[in-house]
């Protein structure tokens, strides 16, 4: 979820920093930066001296994964009638436990 948030605020804001992540997630800040210096650790990000917040490439990909079946969840959720706000909170719950082949079949089944 961290990683999904860092790239739609990097979308918006251009420069994120823990305490967008924290604002955007209704986190608090300690708790924020306990996660993000463990997805430093991991590889994921990276954090600069100023304190911005950067995806690397694996946090990236991971990041990009997580937003593509978010969007296209929510997209099929309204289209069957779900109004846009609830198709998107189900979509963020979904979106962590769909399986890759459930969600291809989803995917190509909606685009035609």
């Amino acid at each position: 979820m961290y990683l999904e948030t860092i790239h739609v605020l990097q979308k918006e804001l251009g420069t994120v920093r823990a305490v967008d992540i924290a604002r955007k997630m209704g986190f608090s800040r300690p708790s924020v930066s306990v996660t993000v210096h463990a997805l430093e650790d991991e590889g994921y990000i990276t954090i600069g001296e100023d304190g911005s917040i950067v995806l690397l490439q694996s946090g990236l990909e991971i990041a990009q994964r997580i937003y593509e079946r978010h969007t296209v969840i929510g997209e099929i959720l309204e289209s069957i009638g779900v109004n846009h706000e609830t198709a998107y909170a189900d979509a963020c719950k979904i979106e962590h436990d769909i399986s890759p082949e459930t969600f291809a079949c989803l995917k190509s089944y909606f685009k035609k």
